[in-house]
């Protein structure tokens, strides 16, 4: 990696040098020629923290996959392989509005007619005229998880949050505001788009996008027999007394040097209200619950535990960079690529610390100096992402397994995505620079 995309200190970097003088060959897979210094930019930002996880990049570029490689450990005693799947959070969301424009362009639903024509139950408590376009675009009003359920297990049954959405209550009215639905998007779109087509929801992923785009990893619940492709955080080992508990003068220590990420600096610069990212973002409870566990990993619960292959998601983002053609089939019609790729309103939302420019289910791309001005996408709270720029047709996605939070994504995306830019303006105009 070049040293001007290296922009910020972070804790987990074991310093800038450490990633210059980093392996640029420590992967696997395939890498077009034209994109070698993307593949040798994701090698470094990777060696230094392959004992702590794994990592998979995919790119394609005009409609060809150009990079396809992959590092590190899938667990302790397990290498990242070609089919390992990965809990990408909140990168799922775009997968999810994906299907929802695709069947708005099969004349299932529109954008604009009232929810409860297609689900009567919602029709409850000031939810009357809420449309698929409030959801998509965070307008709703119905992003408040905290006080929806009692204990974050309740998140694992679908019908019962079903009718969890069916009877909450939007804290604005509907189309006034815009507030980050960070979990009920999830049960939002997916309990609507079942209405209106009345399959389930992992029916509807399976026919009309991993079939039709013939995806090797992309599930909203991971079945039983591909759990074992699953990556899971490798924890750090924390040092124990005889009788197995952490030391308080250990737990006192770690207390102390507990410094505030930037998310936490950029949330409390923001003037934003604190109680609003809590209700958003963490549900009672959740210390009991985890997304890694057999039982979340099985559930559904789209807006946080899709569970991808960045080959996966980058096909997704490549028919989107085609403006929703793919090969012979149109899988977006021109009108709805035309709606979904819209920024829907420049306003700063109650929960995310940063503009985020919503179109319909997508965000802004972030980059560390490239403009991509018609680009879109999602990125997860772990740090994963996959975006398109449809000027370009480039689409990108990258997948991880380390224990990192960060609600605006983290600096190896940023750089990747700054590089995979770089890689594709030097073919398209013969120039790449930084800006």
């Amino acid at each position: 990696m070049n040293p001007p995309e290296i922009t910020m200190k972070v804790k987990d970097m074991s310093g800038l040098t450490d990633i210059i003088f980093a392996d640029k060959q420590q992967y696997s897979g395939f890498v077009d020629p034209n994109f070698i210094d993307l593949a040798q930019q994701f090698s470094r930002l990777q060696a230094a923290r392959n004992g702590q996880g794994g990592a998979a990049l995919a790119v394609y570029f005009q409609g060809q996959l150009v990079v396809d490689i992959f590092t590190g450990k899938k667990s302790q005693t397990e290498a990242w392989a070609e089919d390992t799947l990965s809990i990408c959070y909140s990168t799922g969301k775009g997968v999810l509005a994906t299907l929802a424009h695709i069947l708005v362009s099969q004349g299932f639903l529109s954008y604009d007619t009232p929810v409860m024509q297609y689900w009567p139950e919602f029709a409850q408590n000031g939810k009357e005229n809420v449309t698929l376009r409030h959801i998509l675009s965070h307008q709703s009003g119905l992003f408040d998880i905290r006080h929806l359920i009692t204990t974050a297990a309740e998140m694992a049954d679908w019908p019962h949050m079903l009718q969890r959405i069916e009877q909450a209550r939007p804290r604005f009215v509907p189309g006034q505001d815009m507030a980050y639905q960070a979990l009920t998007f999830g049960w939002l779109v997916g309990g609507l788009l079942e209405k209106a087509t009345q399959r389930p929801l992992k029916d509807l992923m399976q026919a009309y996008l991993v079939d039709t785009l013939a995806l090797d990893g992309a599930f909203f619940g991971v079945p039983r027999t591909a759990l074992e492709r699953v990556a899971k955080p490798i924890r750090k080992t924390v040092p124990t007394t005889a009788a197995g508990a952490q030391p308080e003068a250990a737990t006192a220590q770690a207390r102390k040097k507990h410094k505030a990420t930037i998310p936490e600096k950029l949330l409390e610069l923001s003037g934003q209200n604190p109680q609003d990212f809590l209700d958003a973002m963490i549900p009672k409870g959740m210390r009991d619950f985890s997304f890694f566990s057999d039982v979340g990993l099985q559930a559904m619960i789209p807006a946080v535990n899709g569970a991808f292959t960045a080959r996966s998601l980058a096909k997704v983002y490549a028919m989107l960079a085609n403006q929703g053609r793919w090969q012979d089939q149109q899988l977006i019609r021109p009108e709805v690529f035309a709606e979904l790729s819209q920024i829907q309103s420049y306003k700063r939302d109650r929960i995310m610390p940063i503009p985020m420019k919503w179109r319909l289910g997508y965000h802004r791309v972030i980059t560390l100096g490239k403009r991509v001005k018609h680009g879109f996408g999602h990125l997860g709270y772990n740090g994963s992402g996959a975006w398109c720029d449809p000027q370009r047709d480039l689409s990108i996605a990258y997948t991880h397994n380390f224990a990192d939070a960060s609600i605006t994504g983290d600096y190896r995306l940023w750089g990747l995505s700054q590089e995979a830019l770089r890689c594709s303006d030097a073919i398209l105009t013969g120039h790449k620079g930084w800006f």
